[in-house]
């Protein structure tokens, strides 16, 4: 289970950055590169050639010097991504609040290069509903959470150094999760963030690249399809870890569909979930589930 806040403090600080939120590369402690990945140098060498051109009855000898450098391809987005997950007292993202959270870093293999946990006592009382689903009663979130206002303000910060660095931020059905913590934010008088980016969102991806495909597409229906293990459901650390994953095979397998820029990949993410939502909203309307006069909102990835 989700455990409390470890001491010592978290890694995610904004004193890691030269300049926060200015810098576009961060790399963990020590793992910093001599070459930043846009100009690593690969190879290097300067040859010369003596060069024998005959002009009409002259014979002309040249030297000829040539500079060869070979230099390192840009980093792909899925050379390390952060990872975001929220268990919360319900699905109202307004109302509801925030129970567990989780934020990681996980390098392009997807293992684990340092996460975060968070236990939050909510204010309110956590509704049975919600327990079963991710296994944290009011009285636990009292007696082992932390107060909501640090909470959240911990969580915020650490997701604002991760995007501030450039390093694209996962999140399974993002709209959900940012929304109710730009919420939470603003019910404790939290600086926010109000357009995170680059965040990539595997539910999105998969809708618009695999759209005909029938079936769920849940975070645990998601993972078996792309062959990624989900070992406790519903848990912030499992839910995040695994969402991760499936961002880097979907990568993998629509290499030639998917840009290698994380921020062109947010900005297409964006006219995808409003296309999703206009035609999900079609669907309902045609079966009675929404009136004519009414729509889904596909604003993304913050509504």
């Amino acid at each position: 289970m989700t455990r409390s806040w470890p001491n010592p403090p978290p890694l995610f600080e904004l004193d890691e950055l030269d300049h926060p939120g200015e810098t576009t590369t961060w790399f963990p402690r020590d793992e910093a590169p001599t070459h930043p990945p846009d100009e690593e140098v690969l190879f290097s060498e300067t040859s010369v050639t003596d060069v024998t051109v005959v002009t009409g009855t002259a014979i002309v000898h040249e030297t000829v010097v040539e500079q060869t450098t070979v230099r390192a391809l840009p980093e792909r987005w899925t050379s390390r991504v952060g990872v975001f997950d929220l268990e919360t007292t319900g699905v109202d993202v307004v109302e509801d609040r925030i129970v567990t959270a989780y934020v990681g870093l996980l390098d392009s293999s997807g293992a684990i290069v340092h996460e975060e946990h968070w236990l939050a006592d909510p204010g309110i009382d956590i509704p049975e509903g919600a327990t079963e689903v991710h296994g944290i009663t009011t009285a636990h979130a009292r007696a082992e959470g932390r107060p909501a206002c640090e909470v959240i303000a911990e969580v915020t910060a650490a997701l604002r150094t991760l995007l501030s660095a450039g390093i694209p931020v996962v999140a399974y059905n993002a709209a959900y999760d940012f929304s109710l913590l730009k919420n939470e934010c603003a019910r404790h008088g939290i600086e926010g963030i109000e357009s995170p980016a680059p965040v990539i969102d595997p539910l999105v991806i998969d809708k618009s690249c695999d759209r005909f495909r029938k079936g769920k597409r849940t975070l645990d229906v998601v993972a078996a399809h792309y062959a990624v293990p989900l070992e406790s459901a519903h848990e912030a650390s499992a839910d995040a870890i695994a969402a991760g994953r499936v961002a880097l095979a979907l990568a993998e397998r629509y290499a030639d569909r998917l840009p290698d820029d994380p921020l062109e990949l947010h900005t297409q993410q964006i006219d995808w979930a409003r296309e999703q939502a206009e035609s999900l909203t079609e669907h309902f309307i045609r079966i009675g589930r929404l009136e004519p006069s009414e729509a889904l909102d596909g604003s993304w990835p913050v509504r």
